[in-house]
């Protein structure tokens, strides 16, 4: 089958790996959707997502018409379908800090005089 780029087809799971899970969307066209792709949110464990059979919507965002494969984004079809919510902070928000250029400026000329001194 033919895939462009934008489309969205369905697949099923066929293997799971840390950097992301493995696609079949048909019986020669297979693909990847990168951890990176999995959700909005941090993803530490891909298996936390998706398990292996499981038949999902994923979008195409590249396509190898060559080697039959297909990059994939389970995130474009779905947004924030994974993201858990924040909770808020307990205390409030932080104080402002004020912090900056103004602290390694004021370092600076010590650091260039112990790296001199090294040098010599």
């Amino acid at each position: 089958m033919q895939y462009k780029i934008g489309q969205i087809v369905e697949g099923t799971i066929t293997g799971i790996q840390p950097y992301g899970a493995f696609v079949s969307l048909d019986d020669k066209t297979c693909g990847l959707v990168h951890i990176s792709e999995i959700s909005d949110g941090f993803v530490k464990d891909v298996g936390n997502f998706v398990k292996v059979n499981d038949r999902i919507k994923v979008k195409v965002i590249d396509y190898d018409e060559k080697n039959n494969q297909v990059r994939l984004s389970l995130k474009a079809v779905n947004p924030n379908r994974f993201r858990k919510e924040r909770k808020p902070l307990k205390y409030g928000s932080l104080p402002p800090m004020k912090l900056g250029f103004k602290s390694l400026e004021d370092k600076m000329k010590d650091w260039m005089e112990e790296a001199k001194e090294r040098i010599i």
